[in-house]
């Protein structure tokens, strides 16, 4: 064995030796930079502090069965909740003084998490969806864009219908306008109010529908009722 190959084999053992020592094992050799510890959050998007973690001296509590406990010191509000077996949560911080509950902290996360569910189903994003019509479209025509506009309207959005009119069809009687306009609405299922028009656009004449409110209209808009189309004969 040559004498580089030897110095390169000394070499490889000393920086073994110095990386894992005997009996060291998985043991931390460098006391400076201990080994990383398991990180505990709570809630993080939200940032709620429990037990422990708030710093406040004092809180205004409010207990599960024992209602509003009034305003009381951090070391007295972790121990009643303790004597339950339930977790002191801080749930508005920027209080003053901060208010923390005594509950149970997994339900609470459950009813958060519930809560927040149920928010983001209500902010639907509402969208104005678009038909276009002529005046020559046909029965069967008519009733696939009208149901398709009332699964529109039904799931919150409103309908722009255009009356397409090209050439000199723009300078028509306005009221048989309005009236093969009136034919595709007469076929939504689903009860609308106007929003906009009738009125002239590029294309033609322009109508907005929207989903009726539940609440009571303005007289200036009433809503409409669906009709059935007429049974042929």
């Amino acid at each position: 064995m040559g004498k580089a190959h030897k110095y390169r084999h000394f070499e490889t053992f000393l920086l073994l030796s110095f990386r894992c020592p005997q009996g060291s094992g998985s043991q931390n050799t460098n006391p400076q930079k201990p080994f990383p510890q398991p990180l505990i959050t709570h809630n993080l998007k939200e940032k709620v502090r429990i037990n422990e973690q708030i710093r406040v001296p004092e809180l205004r509590v409010i207990d599960d069965t024992d209602g509003n406990l009034g305003v009381i010191s951090l070391k007295e509000a972790l121990e009643r909740a303790r004597a339950k077996g339930l977790d002191l949560i801080e749930i508005s911080p920027n209080a003053t003084p901060p208010i923390a509950k005594i509950t149970d902290y997994g339900r609470f996360q459950y009813t958060s998490s519930k809560k927040e569910s149920e928010a983001k189903a209500k902010a639907h994003i509402t969208e104005t969806k678009n038909v276009q019509v002529k005046i020559g479209t046909g029965e069967r025509d008519l009733e696939l864009k009208a149901k398709k506009a009332s699964e529109w309207l039904k799931d919150g959005h409103r309908v722009k219908l255009d009356l397409f009119l090209p050439g000199r069809s723009k300078y028509m009687d306005p009221k048989f306008l309005e009236e093969r306009m009136a034919r595709m609405l007469k076929l939504v299922t689903e009860e609308y109010r106007i929003a906009e028009g009738p009125a002239k656009s590029p294309k033609g004449l322009t109508v907005v529908v929207e989903r009726a409110s539940k609440k009571v209209d303005s007289p200036a808009t009433p809503a409409v009722k669906p009709t059935e189309p007429p049974k042929e004969k």
